[in-house]
């Protein structure tokens, strides 16, 4: 147990860690204050009621923003334009050239593409709050002009509060400042599922049958910690493809004649296959609860309550996939990266430079991604899946365990290497 809790002691001695540590607690208190700080005018049960729908965008967003939606919290679009902003960025960074090159500037184009990215967040924030005033009119207590300027308003501005509180953490703290806001209020959700948990106990007890509702909450928390470790273990997954450099002569040094290797995350897409699939599968029923909420028309139904579906897991399921190569391509260019080991002299033993390197790779990220794929497939319907079997609600989602897993581990990389810099013994050994 000593060994355990020897890093964390370790961390705590260092000034400079330990002033580090209570800034990133301070800013994300302050975070989880403003989830409680009401838009004026506003009628929070009307959200309450949106947020609890599902397969909702507005639950989505409830889970992210740690309950600030369902308490109509000037927080309650949470980080979502800042993260529709950056994909959008991300994605012209790949289909412009200029912003492409811009991206490989170094510090000074990635500080300009950040400029932009904050830009566009108070832009799609200013635009998700006005088409949310007008989808929510019914939970507006007082309509005008006066009325939307300041409900829009206090949203947009609750958006950049919290990009400026991340930056602050980036700057002051430890971690990524939106990831760990993120990651808060995925855990601020806890409490309600160990209550979920609790009332299922209760409701067997009062059956006389104590011992099943036992058995069935210890297999839940069963199934989540195998989850966590699967996560982590597929996380922290990598394929190496080792790499030869040439020993070179250069004045009357040599140069070269080492082995490394090109390391491939087998989860290299991370999360976002999961939101964007999440995200097209909510788009349409949330339309439908603004526009029509009590249509009899079945089509419309059925699209609404789409969720409860058993095809709705399969569709998912689909779509995680097809997203998941869809990232990878974007965020892993094998022709780039076979380019950049024939100019710095390497190359792959047994595979020729130029065109069968870049092939040899990116078979072997195909061959990866599959199983990269299947895995966030899985751990996207796991939850729901069980749900359906056992008829128990099961209080986390896959995109929650990546994020948190995801998330966790950055952080302790981050404590590792100032400890190690500090030549003390870190979390990951």
């Amino acid at each position: 147990m000593e060994s355990i809790f020897a890093p964390i002691k370790s961390a705590w001695r260092v000034v400079d860690i330990r002033k580090k540590l209570i800034a990133t607690f301070l800013l994300l208190l302050v975070y989880r204050l403003g989830v409680y700080v009401p838009i004026p005018g506003m009628d929070k049960s009307v959200l309450a009621g949106m947020a609890s729908q599902a397969g909702g965008l507005f639950g989505f967003m409830n889970i992210i923003g740690g309950g600030a939606f369902e308490n109509a919290s000037i927080f309650a679009m949470s980080i979502t334009p800042y993260i529709n902003a950056s994909i959008i960025v991300q994605l012209l960074t790949v289909a412009i050239p200029a912003l492409e090159r811009m991206q490989k500037e170094g510090e000074e184009g990635r500080k300009k593409l950040a400029q932009w990215v904050r830009y566009g967040a108070v832009i799609l924030g200013f635009l998700q709050a006005t088409f949310m005033y007008i989808g929510f009119r019914n939970a507006i207590t007082r309509h005008g002009m006066l009325s939307y300027l300041t409900i829009t308003l206090s949203l947009t501005a609750g958006t950049a509060f919290i990009m400026w509180l991340g930056e602050q953490i980036n700057e002051y703290g430890i971690g990524n400042g939106i990831s760990l806001i993120i990651f808060v209020n995925i855990i601020s959700r806890g409490p309600r599922a160990f209550s979920t948990l609790y009332n299922i106990v209760r409701a067997y007890a009062s059956e006389g049958r104590l011992a099943v509702g036992v058995l069935i909450m210890l297999g839940i928390v069963l199934m989540f910690i195998v989850v966590v470790v699967f996560v982590i273990f597929v996380t922290q997954a990598e394929r190496r493809i080792p790499v030869q450099y040439a020993k070179r002569v250069v004045g009357r040094k040599m140069y070269g004649g080492q082995s490394t290797h090109i390391p491939i995350k087998v989860n290299l897409a991370g999360v976002m296959p999961i939101i964007f699939a999440s995200s097209i599968l909510a788009f349409i029923p949330t339309i439908i609860g603004l526009v029509a909420p009590n249509t009899t028309n079945k089509f419309l139904i059925s699209l609404r309550d789409f969720s409860s579906n058993p095809l709705y897991m399969v569709v998912m399921a689909l779509l995680v996939i097809f997203f998941t190569f869809f990232y990878t391509i974007m965020a892993f260019n094998p022709i780039e990266v076979a380019n950049n080991v024939r100019k710095n002299g390497g190359f792959i033993p047994g595979i020729r430079p130029g065109k069968p390197t870049s092939d040899y790779i990116a078979k072997v990220l195909n061959r990866i991604t599959w199983f990269g794929a299947f895995f966030l497939a899985i751990i996207t319907v796991l939850p729901s899946l069980m749900q359906i079997l056992t008829g128990v609600p099961i209080g986390f989602g896959g995109t929650s365990l990546l994020i948190m897993v995801g998330v966790a581990l950055e952080t302790a990389e981050q404590i590792e290497a100032q400890l190690m810099m500090r030549h003390y013994k870190g979390f990951l050994e």
